[in-house]
């Protein structure tokens, strides 16, 4: 189903937020669809902890090459993801360094560790593995349902990724899948690279959209698809404003229905 962008919201968004139990918010989309700009603002405006769970997959890329184990490895990756202790919490008065949260490996923070140059050379190998991959579900499920019980120290979870909706938390009570033409996400991510002076093309950029749409859309294990009771919302052509208001929009019809 779609969301309607002219319904008028009569409830506080706090208030939206403290009604949905469990307070799970579940969203998927292709790469550069604008899903995680839509989860952090939502996750701000209910006051939810915004967790990427692509972060995880990070964490045991960081964790594999700081303590040797080859990322060619697939039996010694996937042994170690199922080992480790990974988790979230928000951030600290005394962290306020643009994290949106606090990741934990084994108690260690290593927030900014996982944005290192070797952790993006090596995690696309690392996110293949079926292994690595059912061990991070499975801690990625636990923090969602303690976050939506209201066991810590947020009052819910938004949840961003490719197949939270379908495979993670297919128990959400609220899904939404954030979409947009590949053209549209292609110019986004060129004008985002260009910004950061790398040398590419929008051809080159929409070739990389299309190539990754393919391999996560055929994939055998927890392909991207759309979840039968997600809301869809395409924002090809609206505001990152717009977007949000339908997300939340989609939030109250959902609670109405509770």
């Amino acid at each position: 189903m779609t969301a309607t962008p002219d319904r008028q919201l009569d409830e506080p968004i706090a208030a939206l937020g403290a009604c949905l139990r469990p307070a799970i918010i579940a969203i998927d989309g292709p790469a550069a669809s604008g899903k995680s700009t839509v989860g952090y603002r939502l996750a701000k405006a209910l006051g939810y902890l915004y967790f990427d769970t692509g972060v995880m997959y990070r964490a045991v890329t960081w964790a594999a090459l700081t303590r040797g184990v080859a990322i060619a490895d697939e039996q010694a990756v996937s042994a170690l993801a199922h080992s480790l202790v990974i988790d979230l919490h928000p951030p600290q008065p005394t962290q306020q360094d643009g994290r949106h949260a606090t990741v934990l490996v084994d108690g260690q923070d290593v927030t900014w560790l996982l944005r290192a140059p070797e952790v993006d050379r090596n995690v696309s190998a690392v996110s293949a593995y079926a292994e690595v991959r059912a061990a991070l579900t499975a801690k990625q499920r636990a923090i969602a349902h303690r976050y939506g019980r209201g066991d810590a120290e947020r009052a819910g979870i938004v949840l961003v990724g490719r197949d939270i909706g379908t495979v993670v938390v297919p128990d959400a009570p609220l899904k939404l899948y954030i979409d947009a033409t590949p053209e549209e996400r292609a110019r986004r991510r060129y004008h985002e690279l260009r910004q950061q002076d790398k040398a590419v093309t929008y051809a080159q950029v929409l070739a990389d959209i299309l190539r990754r749409d393919r391999i996560d859309s055929e994939r055998t294990l927890a392909p991207l698809r759309l979840a039968a009771d997600a809301v869809r919302i395409d924002n090809s052509h609206q505001s990152a404003d717009v977007t949000l208001k339908q997300a939340l929009e989609a939030l109250c019809a959902r609670v109405g229905k509770l």
